[in-house]
């Protein structure tokens, strides 16, 4: 995570250690919602997947630009508007990746005999 952490500094324009802290707790935060959503297509997920890692850089980099804002939809500020996912809806547009790690209940467990 320290790795991602630096990207994400550099993303968000970052330069010192003064928000290491901040962004290791949203970083966290959202690594367990995650798991959590991908524990919900398949309980036998222990950990998530490498390549859905940027998921986890997308939001926190939200989570943090949003700092401040927490409870705003949408902001406008001299014609400058700027409309917030809410967080229930932040992970809406990765679910079907999420769905796309569940199980076919047709190859669990025991098979099936068909007769013609």
């Amino acid at each position: 995570m320290t790795n991602m952490r630096e990207n994400i500094k550099k993303v968000i324009g970052v330069e010192d250690d003064m928000q290491d802290d901040v962004l290791d707790i949203l970083m966290s935060n959202v690594q367990s919602h995650l798991l959590g959503l991908f524990k919900k297509v398949d309980k036998e997920i222990v950990g998530i997947p490498s390549e859905a890692e940027y998921i986890i850089f997308e939001i926190t980099v939200r989570r943090y630009n949003r700092i401040g804002s927490e409870g705003l939809k949408s902001e406008l500020v001299e014609g400058h508007r700027i409309d917030f996912y809410d967080l229930k809806d932040e992970f809406d547009p990765y679910l079907d990746i999420i769905e796309g790690y569940k199980k076919d209940e047709d190859h669990r467990g025991r098979g099936k005999v068909m007769f013609i």
